[in-house]
């Protein structure tokens, strides 16, 4: 079977995406920066699932080595999945600039760098697929998280003109935009319930909606009515707002 790569793998969204491809039957790269960290999740894997799963150092933010990174992956992957993402408090990010720039980096210059490389090569062999994992954060700025929604914006735009680009060569790009999910990033948040997902939830609708080669997905689904009636909110009454 093929090579998924999943960027980001030590996330909780990453991991059981790892479990729902390793299911059926796909073969893994699973990256992170501190990889021993995965040495016991892969094995488990294996186990359960009978696959191939190799553990790959990268740093999504160490730019320079991404072509490297990528030239050594053999075989190279039929998809590849982009889970990796920062969200500091935005006071925090306003009064510090390193990490507003690490936000930056992470959840959008460092996934254009890898997927500018992967989708070059993908677009020669007219094959292969990209899921990239954005926010619902980004449809609309908001003072509680405009500078994390902000670079997710960048993503989804990033992700849109790609998907353009690459439609005519058999290639899908997905954009995923969770709304709340219950993960580490999260864990110190009051989150609503019923707004609220589980990482396998999560995982489980991106394997269908790739599979279905689905554009654009918003998990849970009523994240998508909910952003509808946050964006046709008039600018004069939405900067009053305290969301």
């Amino acid at each position: 079977m093929s090579y998924v790569l999943i960027i980001g793998a030590k996330s909780d969204i990453g991991k059981e995406l790892a479990r729902v491809y390793a299911k059926n039957g796909y073969d893994l790269y699973l990256t992170g920066r501190d990889i021993d960290l995965l040495e016991e999740f892969s094995t488990d894997i294996k186990l359960r699932s009978g696959v191939n799963v190799s553990l790959k150092e990268f740093d999504i933010t160490d730019f320079n080595k991404h072509q490297e990174f990528y030239d050594f992956l053999e075989p190279k992957p039929l998809g590849v999945i982009v889970v990796s993402g920062f969200m500091a408090d935005q006071i925090d990010c306003q009064n510090d600039w390193n990490k507003t720039l690490n936000t930056i980096n992470v959840n959008f210059t460092g996934a254009v760098s890898i997927l500018n490389i992967i989708s070059n090569d993908m677009q020669k062999n007219r094959n292969g697929f990209i899921v990239g994992i954005s926010s619902v954060a980004g449809d609309r700025g908001r003072k509680a998280n405009y500078i994390y929604g902000s670079s997710k914006a960048a993503f989804s735009a990033y992700l849109s003109g790609l998907r353009n680009r690459l439609s005519e060569y058999n290639i899908n790009v997905l954009t995923v935009k969770p709304g709340f999910v219950n993960t580490k990033m999260t864990e110190d948040l009051d989150l609503p319930p019923k707004l609220t997902a589980n990482p396998d939830e999560v995982a489980l609708d991106i394997f269908n909606a790739q599979q279905k080669s689905k554009n654009i997905l918003y998990t849970k689904a009523i994240w998508q009515f909910v952003m509808l009636i946050i964006k046709h909110i008039p600018e004069f009454i939405f900067k009053k707002l305290n969301i």
